[in-house]
């Protein structure tokens, strides 16, 4: 027998568990209640206890998505998982996508649409901006796609896309819409059914602040049609609808096996619909706006300038400000870091050093939080200024 070769020193050591306020754009901190959901013991994938919780779960992400659409699942991964099942789902060859690119969630669907090798077509603004009704219409009569897919709340720069009427004009022009709500989702306005959005996706750990893992997803009746009659197989056996639809008890036919779903994630996304369900939407949606407000007077004390200068289309979940000239993004990241373990987010893309981007969402959305981090950000920068002089 070959020699075993010895087990790594490092898991001899306990792991360490830094007690972190997590003010960037995500994840959030979990509330104690849906952590110790997540400590609950294991059930099997097909156990009439799980499946009810499954059921659970269902109609939470229906309450969070206002819909009443049968194919609503969670889909087992972080909230690309999601972005990949409705690119997967929806389109394939022959099917042209129009994908709105203002920030880097819109590339990143734009890069899943290619590797399928389905034509794809974007519509762009910079980032910190939000597409017209005029111009999507304009891009719609030009490339007549099958599907137009927008990010909501555009994490890398701060903005909230209106979305009211975008359903109405793509079902004029024969196509689907397809929405990323990933980190707006619980804290804004979000009509799935009203605003005609045929597939909606989120996170687990933004607003709903628990484990990533399971990342609610729905299909309405046109998006589960588009599915139902496709020419060609759904590209992934993981992520395929049709699956998914039966596995989480949505096709009214007894569940099969599909796969183990991540249990003790199922468990911690059910106790954060609860919270959600408990406190309601709409006061969820109030405690956000009061929130950022609170952050856009505090950061224009402290002489900090907002990148989305209109109010009307911020997001208040993720708020983006800019580095001013001569300031280190790096050391300030760092001093709020290792001095009081307050996270803030660096830039994306584009925006890579120029900004900090700063959290609002769900368990960490608190007045308290909010002068926590204006504190400790306008100390970080007077320390970080003095040292470079």
């Amino acid at each position: 027998m070959a020699k075993v070769s010895p087990p790594p020193e490092c898991l001899f050591k306990p792991m360490n568990f830094p007690q972190k306020v997590l003010m960037g754009p995500g994840p959030s901190n979990c509330p104690p209640r849906v952590l110790a959901a997540s400590a609950l013991p294991m059930l099997g994938p097909t156990h009439p206890e799980f499946t009810l919780i499954m059921d659970e779960v269902k109609a939470g992400i229906k309450y969070i998505f206002q819909t009443n659409n049968e194919w609503t699942v969670c889909v087992t991964g972080s909230g690309h998982a999601a972005m990949e099942t409705a690119c997967l789902n929806l389109l394939e060859p022959g099917d042209t996508a129009l994908v709105g690119i203002n920030g880097l969630w819109g590339e990143r669907f734009a890069e899943m649409v290619h590797r399928q090798g389905i034509d794809v077509k974007t519509l762009h603004r910079p980032t910190g901006e939000v597409f017209t009704f005029e111009e999507i219409e304009e891009a719609l009569k030009k490339h007549k796609p099958t599907l137009l897919s927008l990010t909501h709340g555009e994490s890398t720069g701060g903005t909230l896309q209106p979305l009211e009427g975008i359903g109405s004009l793509c079902h004029k022009y024969n196509c689907l819409l397809l929405v990323d709500s990933i980190a707006s989702c619980g804290g804004v306005p979000l009509f799935m059914d009203l605003w005609g959005i045929d597939c909606l996706y989120t996170g687990a750990q933004k607003v709903l602040s628990a484990p990533s893992g399971a990342s609610p997803i729905s299909f309405s009746k046109r998006a589960k049609e588009k599915v139902k009659k496709r020419l060609t197989e759904v590209r992934s056996l993981y992520f395929d609808m049709n699956h998914l639809a039966n596995y989480w008890g949505c096709d009214g036919e007894a569940r099969r096996y599909h796969h183990t779903g991540p249990t003790s994630c199922i468990y911690a996304i059910r106790e954060s619909l609860a919270v959600l369900a408990e406190q309601g939407l709409e006061e969820s949606w109030k405690k956000h706006k009061h929130c950022a407000e609170l952050l856009y007077e505090g950061l224009e004390k402290i002489g900090l300038e907002l990148l989305v200068k209109d109010k009307s289309i911020r997001n208040p979940c993720v708020t983006v400000v800019k580095v001013p000239d001569g300031v280190d993004w790096k050391s300030v990241i760092e001093y709020t870091r290792k001095t009081y373990r307050v996270e803030i987010g660096s830039g994306l893309g584009v925006l890579v050093g120029k900004v900090w981007r700063i959290g609002l969402m769900g368990y960490n959305c608190t007045p308290d939080n909010v002068r926590l981090v204006l504190r400790v950000l306008e100390e970080a920068l007077r320390v970080t200024r003095t040292a470079r002089l």
